[in-house]
């Protein structure tokens, strides 16, 4: 299966989860047209000042000037929140939530997080519409490693987890729906470049 393949989940998606693509209401798009064209000028003058600073060799004032350009960013987004009602979270996966710096947690459906085969430790962002709508968005993948191990099952929790040697993985429900893994069968796993996680995203069933 390639990565940029639809794919539809045996299970019902989140109602609460309207995708990245969710169309925008008419006054919402005449605000953010407006900004957004307002943000592009931003980018390209920022832009072009740091070229130009670059190449004149004046590596001080290019990294400032990239500085200023990522708090106008913020700025800008703050601004976008004002004017169409909208409130924005970054956070990192941590295999079922998006967790903020603030400490909260927002659930991220099981089929959005499945078909995008995230990884413990990636950046995200959620936008939450005016009218509850919630739109999450991958914005900063972590480095990944293919690992093989066997499907089975928690005798605790009664849900899937993947064993490679002597590592326990857990995986998502809806992603073992959609690959019809049952207990026994070989997988691929994805899981972070470095360090340890909890949570592994099913890549792919080999078999039995």
């Amino acid at each position: 299966m390639n990565d940029d393949e639809e794919i539809e989940f045996a299970s019902e998606p989140d109602a609460s989860y309207s995708g990245a693509d969710a169309t925008p209401r008419a006054a919402d798009l005449d605000v953010r047209s407006k900004l957004a064209l307002q943000m592009l000028k931003q980018v390209q003058q920022s832009i072009t000042h740091v070229i130009q600073l670059l190449e004149d060799g004046d590596t001080t004032r290019a990294t400032r000037q990239m500085v200023n350009f990522v708090m106008g960013k913020k700025s800008f987004e703050q601004t976008v929140e004002q004017e169409t009602g909208a409130c924005t979270h970054e956070g990192v996966f941590d295999g079922m939530f998006v967790v903020t710096s603030a400490g909260l947690r927002h659930a991220v459906p099981e089929n959005y997080a499945s078909k995008s085969k995230l990884v413990e430790g990636d950046m995200m962002k959620l936008i939450v519409t005016p009218d509850g709508r919630h739109v999450y968005k991958q914005i900063a993948p972590i480095e990944r490693r293919r690992m093989t191990g066997l499907l089975g099952v928690d005798s605790v929790s009664n849900t899937p987890i993947v064993i490679v040697g002597e590592d326990v993985y857990k995986v998502l429900q809806a992603s073992v729906s959609y690959h019809k893994g049952v207990p026994g069968d070989e997988v691929v796993i994805l899981v972070p470049g470095s360090g340890k996680s909890v949570w592994a995203a099913l890549e792919r069933v080999l078999g039995r």
